[in-house]
């Protein structure tokens, strides 16, 4: 697949060594030369210095041959500039565009062929909110996922000492408990997958698959307290601050510190229900004066993954219950030890997964990169006939799937078939896998239906 991207920033560069790794032919135009350099150096991607928006930099990536265009640069206007360019000279399949703004996203009606000819929308503040908001409404959860419409959730958290599954293994929590499906365990970054002997351990990280109706009581398994969160501090006021908190102001008490005053000003108006103070997030004394010991949640989201850092570390250690922080660069998040601060999350990983939905052949309509690992979890919708495709017809078991794959669920309509009764597949079934992000690629060509 040719692949053009524009911009090699955090977004782009990520999605770029994703789609390179998979086999896929990758060029990325930026302006930044250096940029460029260290990408190439860590990539099999071809490279092109240039503007995104000019016809002769789209021209000499060989547009005329993309399969898809990826528009990531920093400016909402060059973003749609270039795709209005790439369209009316080249006409690729598929194209997609980071959007930020809300000025253009509360106007979807924009986004057509024949005005913004963009067939996808992407906004990482509406993302990550999202991904921030779903975190504070179920405590304790470090990841949450929705596959096969909402009706399975992809559940991630950190088991608690007096929880009541400790020291369960796999085989007697899935008995006890068949609505959760053990995916992995994750004990001192050994992966556990398969093992039924393996118990649960105060410490170790849990990743299952569980029912809608039953994701309240599973999470009430694996943590020994669980009270909702009231009391919310977000540092940092800029897009994604004042989104999450306009999202959150009507359900818990809120405060955000932004540390520009006149952005502090200009949310304070905007937000009628949220407390806006002036100040760094990394004063101690602010913190204390603010109630950090009483709050239940402190969320780090300003434009320095330094400060988001920093910030987090001292919140945690003044007493807060849970601390989110943004990081982007990757080298920081290994560096941060675990005791620390609960959930790190990167915007841009969260973006590029929802990329890659879009990106991916073979059925694959949903995609949730496991933070921490390699592995990736794919909802797959089966395609074709028993001519067209070579899995529809087969019972699970005779699945040809490699050895670091697993199926995880078959969901047929509104129900989530037992794979234990070895149920034969059909075409639209929905199926969940966790699959090596090495393997991404013989898995779309296993599910891909024949010509």
């Amino acid at each position: 697949m040719k692949i053009i991207i524009l911009g090699a920033g955090h977004t782009g560069a990520s999605v770029a060594r994703s789609l390179a790794n998979e086999g896929n032919d990758v060029v990325v135009i930026d302006i930044n030369a250096e940029h460029l350099r260290e990408l190439q150096d860590k990539v099999d991607i071809a490279t092109i210095c240039g503007v995104g928006t000019y016809p002769d930099s789209l021209q000499r990536a060989n547009m005329q041959e993309a399969d898809l265009l990826i528009a990531v640069m920093q400016r909402d206007e060059d973003n749609i500039t270039a795709c209005h360019i790439a369209w009316s000279l080249y006409r690729p399949p598929l194209i997609i565009a980071r959007i930020r703004n809300a000025h253009y996203l509360n106007h979807p009606e924009l986004f057509t062929k024949d005005s913004i000819p963009v067939d996808a929308l992407i906004s990482p503040e509406s993302l990550v909110t999202q991904y921030l908001r779903r975190l504070i409404e179920y405590p304790g959860v470090h990841q949450l996922h929705d596959f096969a419409n909402a009706s399975l959730k992809l559940v991630a958290l950190e088991i608690h000492t007096h929880a009541k599954a400790v020291d369960l293994d796999r085989e007697t929590l899935q008995r006890l408990h068949p609505a959760i499906k053990w995916l992995g365990l994750f004990h001192e970054h050994t992966v556990i997958t398969a093992a039924q002997h393996a118990r649960l351990t105060p410490g170790d990280k849990l990743l299952y698959l569980v029912l809608a109706p039953e994701l309240a009581n599973s999470v009430d398994l694996f943590l020994a307290e669980n009270k909702p969160y009231k009391r919310i501090i977000l540092a940092g006021g800029g897009h994604v601050g004042k989104r999450l908190a306009r999202a959150l102001q009507d359900t818990f008490k809120v405060k955000v510190v932004e540390k520009n005053p006149q952005r502090a000003n200009q949310i304070a108006e905007d937000l009628e229900k949220t407390m806006v103070l002036c100040g760094d997030a990394t004063d101690r004394d602010l913190l204390v004066e603010e109630g950090i010991r009483d709050s239940d949640v402190f969320c780090a989201l300003t434009s320095s993954d330094e400060a988001n850092i920093l910030s987090s570390m001292l919140a945690k250690k003044l007493g807060v219950r849970n601390t989110l922080c943004l990081v982007n660069k990757p080298a920081y998040v290994d560096m941060i030890p675990k005791s620390a601060m609960d959930t790190v999350f990167s915007p841009e990983k969260i973006t590029s997964a929802t990329i890659l939905r879009y990106v991916r052949k073979g059925g694959i309509i949903d995609v949730c990169p496991l933070h921490g690992s390699t592995l990736e979890v794919l909802e797959i919708i089966v395609e074709g006939n028993q001519e067209t495709s070579r899995v529809v017809g087969l019972p699970t078991e005779q699945l040809d799937l490699p050895d670091e794959v697993s199926l995880c669920a078959l969901v047929r309509g509104d129900e989530v078939l037992n794979l234990t009764t070895n149920p034969t597949i059909q075409t639209r079934d929905h199926l969940i896998l966790v699959v090596p992000a090495k393997q991404i690629s013989a898995i779309e060509k296993y599910f891909r239906v024949l010509v």
